[in-house]
């Protein structure tokens, strides 16, 4: 390889780790609200869900409420219902568990959002805007 391929490889390289490195920056510096379900275990009232929201809109918020859907294995509806994430701070990470009475995790296929019913802080409507979720529960989880 003669010197001037190899700085073109080189220069190549280097704008390809440049234009991701931007992009990058860009994604983390979009405002969102992450939310993860992170864990689904049976309790003595029914399932724990247990989720990490992550509040990066730049504003606290003093109410964050959503409802969701719970879908059942075989993908019907199973009930709706309202998760209150009471305060969330700029900028926090926060841990939240919600007990599901009479709900059996092993039989949840599903957990859908279907919209924030309060979003104290912000706009309304940036709360499922700037929504991002993500699951490592198992169990499909999103908008």
């Amino acid at each position: 390889m003669t010197i001037k391929a190899a700085m073109t490889c080189f220069l190549t390289a280097a704008t390809v780790v440049a234009a991701l490195i931007n992009q990058a920056q860009a994604e983390s510096a979009t405002p969102a609200l992450s939310l993860e379900l992170n864990g689904a275990q049976p309790s003595d009232k029914g399932c724990r869900l247990t989720f990490v929201v992550a509040n990066n809109l730049g504003a606290d918020l003093s109410k964050a409420a959503f409802e969701i859907a719970l879908f059942n294995d075989a993908g019907v509806v199973d009930r709706l219902t309202v998760l209150d994430f009471k305060d969330l701070p700029a900028g926090k990470t926060k841990v939240t568990r919600f007990d599901l009475a009479g709900t059996d995790c092993s039989k949840l296929g599903r957990v859908l959002i279907n919209s924030a019913t309060e979003c104290v802080g912000v706009e309304p409507s940036t709360c499922m805007r700037g929504l991002k979720t993500a699951s490592k529960a198992g169990i499909a989880f999103g908008l």
